[in-house]
C-alpha cells in the first residue's frame, strides 16, 4: 500500500462527484477484467494454450487493483457501482468468447480493453491532479500494470487481420459503453 492511499484511508475527505464516479467505475472495470481473464484461464487451461501463466500474471494484478479500489471505496463510504455485476456478467462472457476464438483473439481482447482504460485513465489523472490526490495515487498506481498488459498484448497479436480487427471494434466499443453507463449509474 503507498503511503497516499494509507493518508486516505486514515484521514477521510469529501470526494468531488465526478472523483467518486470515477473511483467507483474504476472499482468494476477491475471486476471486469478479473473476469475476463479468469474465463480466458479456464479455457486456456483446458485447450493446452501456453499463454495461461501470462494471464495468471494479468488476473493477480487486476485482482490487486481491484483490492487498491476496495480500500479507497470503503474508506470513503463510497457505495460500488451499480453496474460492477453487470461487468462481472459480462467480463466472463467476453473472456469465454475471445478464449474460444484462439490466442490471438485473448490478446486482441486484452489490448482493446486496456487501449481504452488508459485513455480512461489519463482523463482522469488530470481531473484528480489537482483536485484530489489521494484518489490521483491510488489511480495512478495501476497504470503502469495497465499500460503493460496492453504492450505485451500488442506484442502478441502481431499483425493484425480482420479477426483482430474486429475484435478490437467490438471489444473498445463495449468497454467504452460500460465506461459511460457506469459514469452515468
Amino acid at each position: 500500500m503507498t503511503h497516499s492511499l494509507d493518508s486516505a484511508l486514515s484521514t477521510p475527505i469529501p470526494t468531488p462527484s465526478l472523483a467518486a464516479r470515477y473511483l467507483r467505475v474504476d472499482h468494476a472495470g477491475e471486476f471486469g477484467a478479473i473476469q475476463i481473464y479468469r474465463a480466458q484461464i479456464l479455457v486456456g487451461r483446458w485447450l493446452g494454450r501456453p499463454s495461461v501463466g501470462l494471464l495468471e500474471d494479468f488476473l493477480s494484478h487486476e485482482r490487486r487493483h481491484l483490492a487498491t479500489f476496495d480500500e479507497i471505496l470503503a474508506a470513503r463510504g463510497i457505495r460500488r457501482c451499480r453496474s460492477f455485476l453487470w461487468c462481472g456478467v459480462g467480463g466472463y462472457a467476453l473472456g469465454l468468447i475471445t478464449a474460444l476464438l484462439g490466442e490471438r483473439a485473448v490478446m486482441a481482447c486484452t489490448r482493446s480493453v486496456e487501449t481504452v482504460v488508459n485513455h480512461h485513465l489519463e482523463e482522469q489523472l488530470a481531473h484528480m491532479a489537482h483536485s484530489d490526490p489521494d484518489a490521483h495515487a491510488a489511480v495512478a498506481s495501476i497504470v503502469h500494470d495497465e499500460l503493460e498488459h496492453r504492450d505485451v498484448a500488442a506484442e502478441r497479436v502481431g499483425r493484425d487481420d480482420a479477426l483482430t480487427r474486429g475484435i478490437d471494434t467490438v471489444v473498445a466499443a463495449s468497454t467504452e459503453a460500460v465506461i459511460r453507463l457506469g459514469m452515468r449509474l
